[in-house]
């Protein structure tokens, strides 16, 4: 391989800092508010100055759902494509900086609508609900910067097939393109409902707003969203993890193979989220509903690749026995330790996620924080984990710093911190949510008083396990900082792992643009283009605005 592909440039690495500066600020803030947020819901505290406890649960949503995820994942996917495929060329990069800044500009916008309480619509912002322009404007720019981003990465991973034709690209830049392709047709639909329905209505160019169209929308997006998220933490687990624990990548074309299913079965799936609204025929949803669980390929596919590496490894140690490659891990290194926590969350996580896209199990559980506890299993736990874990070598690699042994034994005690805050709070959300309890509400004003009484448990362990993840949100902050800016000078790795030698060569076609991209466009349309039909055409009277506050 050749020296200049081992170390991300330096100007391509600024890029990249650049989005997780910003990440790690909506961290801070968006973790202060969901401190507020269950300390409001035990019912032992009250927000002070006028903030209304909406207000918060926006900022907290909309800061670690969209802020701190989108930042993070596209400043790591700029280091990936630069380390793995070169460095990039200036056009690119003025691309990656035109796209930061706009992304940068439009967080400001729509946070600041936020904080004035002119933006209380939670992080969803569902008609009816409205919000100023100026906060769906915000919205637009972060989705436009975020393409002009991608579309630095794209540029990258074009130039580079046509200087290595009939050679598969290089695995972890592959990965990044099928995950930008993604947010970019996912993106279509928020973009859609916000540039033509909301943004119009808030500015008062028309008086209503059809509320079914605006909530499939969101949905065509929201659901791969949580790809978005989780594909990153991927990465890592497939190409990053093997390096760092001395092994070597089960299989190139499994990877490739279990990451293009991610894109075809993430995007028609938003129905799933929408089973018990009227006006989706049932057969829709069931369509989509079996789309939704076709994603348990892939991902049985990643769980057996990443097992078999770590089986080669301890193998290669000298292990015995069913599970005696477990103790050959390098449970000391942080690099490996921390997403490590985050994968076995994973799997509880995957259940309740089973459960929610169960069109007769959901009936027990929609609208019930047991959707909030597990999207923290999901989000909070298995793919921020792996961010941490990233994070550790990723800026110092970027800084030109070092991960010391004091920031590595800190690192483990955040992680496991977060784990048992997160066990808890998620643990107590799952608990009462069975029992009813809403999803959006603070309690203290929902249900009768033998539910507000029933609930009271639940709460207060759903606001210890909120504080000492808020010990975790300090301790992260504590090491990034020093990371950035005090660690000794040196070289960090970033690890990128080799394939088994005795992998099967990978096959062409999985980097055969037009038969996947014809595949999940024919996807689409059939799991969207008769129910929209039908939405618009048997649409009641479309809704009025109106506010939280």
């Amino acid at each position: 391989m050749k020296k200049d592909l081992l170390k991300v440039n330096r100007k391509d690495a600024k890029l990249a800092m650049a989005h997780l500066y910003v990440a790690f600020t909506a961290l801070a803030l968006g973790g202060l508010a969901g401190l507020l947020q269950v300390l409001v819901r035990s019912g032992r505290f009250t927000l002070p100055a006028g903030i209304g406890y909406y207000q918060v649960l926006t900022v907290h949503g909309v800061l670690l759902g969209l802020v701190l995820t989108t930042f993070f994942i596209i400043g790591f996917q700029h280091a990936a494509v630069s380390r793995t495929s070169g460095t990039y060329s200036n056009k690119s990069r003025f691309l990656g900086w035109i796209g930061f800044w706009v992304m940068l500009i439009g967080t400001v916008m729509s946070a600041l609508m936020i904080l004035l309480n002119e933006a209380t619509v939670l992080y969803t912002f569902y008609a009816p609900l409205q919000a100023h322009w100026i906060f769906y404007l915000g919205l637009v720019f972060v989705v436009v910067g975020s393409w002009i981003g991608g579309s630095a990465m794209i540029i990258e991973y074009i130039k580079w097939r046509k200087n290595h034709p009939g050679q598969p690209s290089p695995l972890l830049t592959f990965m990044v393109i099928i995950n930008t392709v993604l947010w970019i047709v996912a993106t279509l639909g928020v973009a859609g409902t916000v540039i033509f329905q909301l943004l119009p209505w808030s500015l008062g160019f028309v008086e209503r707003v059809d509320v079914l169209v605006s909530r499939t929308l969101f949905w065509y997006f929201g659901h791969p969203l949580v790809y978005f998220w989780l594909l990153p933490a991927y990465m890592a687990w497939y190409v990053i993890i093997p390096k760092i624990i001395g092994g070597k990548i089960f299989s190139d074309s499994l990877a490739r193979l279990s990451f293009i299913l991610f894109l075809l079965f993430s995007i028609p799936v938003g129905f799933h989220h929408q089973l018990v609204e009227p006006g989706i025929d049932a057969f829709w949803k069931f369509l989509q509903v079996v789309l939704t669980f076709m994603v348990v390929i892939p991902s049985l596919m990643t769980a057996f690749s990443l097992f078999a590496t770590f089986e080669m490894h301890g193998r290669s140690k000298g292990s015995k026995g069913v599970f005696g490659w477990f103790r050959k891990l390098p449970w000391g290194d942080a690099r490996f330790t921390v997403p490590f926590i985050g994968m076995v969350a994973f799997i509880p996580a995957g259940a309740g996620g089973i459960i929610n896209a169960s069109n007769q199990m959901n009936q027990v559980i929609h609208n019930t924080i047991w959707v909030t506890g597990h999207f923290h299993l999901t989000l909070a736990t298995s793919v921020v984990l792996t961010f941490f874990g990233i994070a550790y070598w990723l800026v110092p690699h970027l800084t030109g710093r070092i991960l010391t042994k004091a920031m590595n034994k800190l690192a483990i005690v955040q992680a496991i911190v977060w784990a048992v805050g997160m066990s808890i709070m998620s643990g107590a959300m799952h608990a009462v949510g069975l029992l009813g309890a809403p999803r959006r509400s603070s309690y203290s004003t929902y249900g009768d008083a033998s539910q507000a009484l029933e609930w009271i448990p639940y709460q207060i362990a759903q606001a210890v396990g909120g504080t000492i993840l808020f010990i975790g949100i300090f301790l992260i902050l504590y090491i990034f900082i020093n990371l950035a800016f005090f660690a000794p000078k040196g070289e960090q790795e970033f690890p990128v792992g080799e394939t088994v030698e005795a992998a099967e060569k990978t096959p062409m076609v999985l980097e055969n643009w037009k038969i996947w991209m014809t595949v999940l466009v024919a996807l689409i349309l059939v799991a969207y283009s008769v129910p929209f039909i039908d939405m618009i055409q048997n649409a009641p009277p479309a809704s009025k605005g109106y506010r939280l506050w």
